[in-house]
């Protein structure tokens, strides 16, 4: 496994952050404490959740995810092993269970979060936490276009960072980052921090795959120059780029059949754009959802790349993905699909 620095901290995460959204509905808890205790034993030492979770968002499975990985900390006695992110909700008017439809990233909002995250993953301290999304209206969760919003009045960045900064003083978190963020809001994130001493981000999770490489156009070199690394999320769009969705096929248990409803990742544009990818993995005898991990790990704007799964076999073939070094040939043939049908699923 290999590591990066969080930031400019001097804590070093490792390349591929297990990701836990599933666990709780699609995850049982004892499925959930298995995969943590294989990936642990992998190397990887970064786990990331929310309160938001398990996903898709209901009211029975709010905050599902962070009890199971708090149930796992006291049983396994490992919390020490691990580098623990979470994260607070934005304006949640379509999660209505969720401080009643009204969070804002406010003090009020964001202390009353923490806490209840805390309580639920039974630690008194997150090494990292994050803004899941902006509390105005721009691009984000696959949004294209920009048009004014209301929500261009809502809870000022500088306040957002006033309370996440107040976090790190008392000990509750050690550092702070953001997420589903543009690069106007990393810049303003940044320079409140400068102008106004308080704690810097040391990272962005945003979505970045074969088939989203839009992180690049804008925030990737804030990511690199700024060291606020990407964590990026989504990196096989829902599985799709396994190639296990092609040609119709329903997987019983996968997310796509499911949950229909998640269609981001297959579009019209996306699904060609995910065949050339996959016949190009295995024209190279590579497994297409390994190929696609290893594309984001050669990044150097990446710091780790999350990977969820809802079975061993998936999880193993993921983690094995460091082991791929995709040729010269391979990532020309990758850079040439992506020229021919660029960003198919923003």
């Amino acid at each position: 496994m290999h590591y990066h620095f969080l930031g400019d901290t001097d804590i070093k995460v490792s390349q591929i952050c297990l990701g836990t959204m599933t666990w709780g509905n699609q995850n049982s808890q004892s499925e959930a404490f298995e995969q943590l205790d294989y990936a642990l034993d992998q190397g990887i030492n970064f786990v990331d959740t929310a309160e938001l979770y398990a996903i898709p968002p209901e009211l029975s499975t709010y905050g599902a995810t962070e009890t199971i990985i708090g149930n796992w900390i006291k049983k396994s006695g490992r919390r020490s092993e691990i580098i623990l992110a979470s994260k607070v909700c934005g304006p949640t008017a379509w999660c209505p269970h969720i401080r009643k439809g009204e969070a804002k990233l406010d003090h009020k909002n964001i202390f009353s979060a923490v806490d209840g995250s805390l309580e639920r993953l039974q630690t008194d301290y997150l090494d990292l936490y994050q803004v899941h999304w902006p509390e105005r209206g721009t691009n984000y969760f696959g949004k294209l276009g920009y048009e004014e919003s209301s929500y261009d009045h809502a809870t000022p960045i500088e306040e957002t960072l006033n309370s996440l900064g107040e976090l790190v003083r008392q000990g509750k978190v050690r550092h702070i980052g953001i997420s589903n963020e543009t690069p106007w809001g990393a810049m303003q994130y940044l320079n409140a921090s400068r102008e106004q001493l308080l704690p810097r981000i040391v990272s962005i999770q945003n979505p970045y795959s074969l088939l989203n490489r839009t992180f690049e156009i804008g925030l990737a070199e804030i990511s690199h120059r700024e060291k606020v690394g990407l964590l990026a999320y989504s990196p096989l769009g829902f599985g799709t780029l396994s190639g296990k969705y092609l040609g119709g096929t329903h997987p019983e248990k996968g997310r796509i059949t499911l949950f229909p409803h998640y269609q981001r990742y297959s579009t019209e544009q996306g699904i060609k754009a995910t065949k050339a990818y996959v016949a190009l993995a295995r024209e190279h005898g590579i497994d297409p959802a390994q190929m696609a991990l290893s594309f984001i790990h050669s990044r150097p704007f990446v710091t780790s790349t999350i990977i969820g799964a809802t079975t061993m076999e998936q999880l193993r073939c993921n983690i094995a993905s460091m082991e791929i070094d995709l040729s010269e040939q391979v990532s020309e043939a990758i850079n040439d699909i992506h020229r021919k049908l660029p960003n198919p699923c923003p």
